[in-house]
């Protein structure tokens, strides 16, 4: 039974936002750097030539993570003799992609490594607050590391597009421009799955800055800001009514004119029949005037 209470308290932190919100960043830390980091793709093109046995009309141009374009090429015929030269593309894309893959490895790693201390450790998280400061520091830091890597990412993926775009590579082959040689590409490269990671990468900007104002709450910060609404007052009794409407009667005069058992249904003591006699008169009893006169009759 403990055992079952400590899990579903852990668990819970699932269901909080702060948690809910860490295990999606988590999740999709994991789909930005694995849509970027094993991309491969591929082009082809062909160059037909005035003389058709130099043709090659079947070119394959493959490239892939980090995009150091610069280093890859493909070799084309020339049209002259059958000889081929090698043509490479344009541009290094590394930086930007690298960055962008980094910070999504350490965002994913620093994302379940908060998932463990909510979970496991609580009480350490929460202990003299330290831990949701450093918290909400290394989420500012995530955010804006997010904001810098996605659009630098944006920006450089725009340009690996354009270059590995068959036109463009045809545009700059000096085969394609002698007169008889004919140029068309026949395949652009796939990069719906690039076009994935720079929407996971803004939308993990969107959640961890989203977090910095759940984790701001669990730092204590937000108190001061906090506007509690007054007291109600207590109620004062009425003027005149000593208990309220307690019970204990109305009247200045303590308990009331009845007997505080009431006269329905309670116990109401009637001295007049039961011996008791309707008023003690010590007059008559021998304890005014002359002392026990009765229990010196029955001496």
């Amino acid at each position: 039974g403990d055992i079952g209470l400590v899990a579903g308290g852990q668990f819970r932190v699932v269901k909080e936002p702060l948690g809910f919100v860490k295990v999606l960043e988590w999740v999709f830390a994991i789909f930005a750097f694995a849509t970027c980091g094993s991309y491969t793709g591929e082009l082809r093109l062909s160059v037909d030539c005035a003389n058709k046995s130099e043709s090659d009309l079947n070119i394959a141009v493959e490239f892939a993570y980090p995009f150091r374009l610069h280093q890859v090429y493909f070799d084309a015929p020339t049209c002259k003799n059958e000889m081929t030269s090698k043509v490479f593309l344009v541009g290094d894309y590394s930086s930007s992609a690298e960055f962008f893959v980094t910070v999504a490895v350490f965002a994913f790693l620093y994302s379940l490594g908060a998932l463990v201390v909510y979970f496991f450790f609580q009480n350490k998280y929460r202990e003299n607050n330290k831990g949701p400061m450093i918290d909400f520091t290394v989420t500012a830091v995530f955010a804006f590391l997010w904001l810098v890597s996605s659009s630098a990412w944006a920006k450089g993926l725009s340009d690996v597009k354009m270059v590995t775009d068959p036109e463009n590579i045809i545009k700059e082959m000096p085969v394609c421009q002698q007169r008889g040689n004919e140029c068309k590409e026949k395949l652009d490269p796939v990069t719906s799955g690039l076009n994935t990671s720079v929407v996971f990468g803004f939308l993990n900007l969107v959640l961890w800055v989203g977090n910095l104002w759940f984790v701001f709450k669990e730092t204590g910060w937000v108190a001061p800001f906090m506007k509690y609404p007054p007291a109600a007052p207590e109620k004062q009794p009425a003027p005149g009514d000593a208990y309220g409407e307690s019970g204990y009667g109305q009247g200045p005069g303590g308990y009331g004119q009845q007997d505080s058992y009431g006269p329905q249904g309670g116990y109401q003591p009637d001295y007049s029949q039961q011996g008791y006699g309707q008023q003690p008169d010590y007059n008559q009893q021998g304890y005014g005037q002359g002392g026990p006169t009765s229990f010196s009759n029955q001496m």
